[in-house]
């Protein structure tokens, strides 16, 4: 007599893939870069209405809020938004990144006492990227790095209760006949 149970307990699996360290910062410099560009044209032109120190703190802000959104749901693929944990994270990173551009930038006036507006964007964009190369790899492994690991993608074994209708002998052992 052959077992009417099934010959593999049913399987489900937990999340979808998150993308890889190449894929999350090209993701990350996409979407980090695209809303960059937008701020800096919001900074100019909320900057015609308020002290340009103002609408700079305005703009970081927001921008930063909506890239928290956006590295949460495509950058690093949680599948869910931010929630507040991560928003405060991710600030207190932005906050880091824009101590080391302004450090930078403050470091290249202490060195030369009127560097050329091609000095300061060099020394500046520097700066960026290695503070967005320290940004992108803290929000990966401490803002980021729930659901990723050898747990996610991990297939969990779902017991569904059977009745037994009987219980026979045969030549390989026990056999049980489901019941309906």
């Amino acid at each position: 007599m052959e077992s009417q149970l099934a010959a593999e307990p049913e399987t489900e699996t937990s999340g979808g893939t998150a993308p890889g360290p190449f894929a999350s910062f090209v993701r990350f410099v996409v979407c980090g870069g695209g809303v960059g560009v937008l701020a800096s044209g919001a900074v100019a032109l909320l900057a015609g209405v308020l002290p340009w120190v103002v609408a700079n703190a305005v703009i970081t802000v927001a921008s930063t809020v909506l890239c928290t959104e956006l590295h949460a749901m495509f950058t690093f693929g949680t599948g869910r938004r931010a929630g507040w944990r991560r928003h405060w994270q991710s600030a207190g990173s932005a906050g880091v990144a824009y101590a080391v551009t302004s450090l930078a930038v403050l470091a290249l006036h202490a060195v030369q006492g009127a560097p050329g507006v091609l000095a300061e964007q060099v020394v500046y964009l520097g700066a960026s990227g290695v503070a967005g190369v320290g940004r992108f790899v803290v929000l990966r492994v401490l803002v980021f790095a729930e659901g990723r690991g050898p747990e996610r993608g991990v297939e969990r074994v779902v017991v569904a209760p059977v009745r037994v209708a009987a219980v026979t002998a045969g030549r390989s052992g026990l056999v049980l006949a489901a019941g309906a």
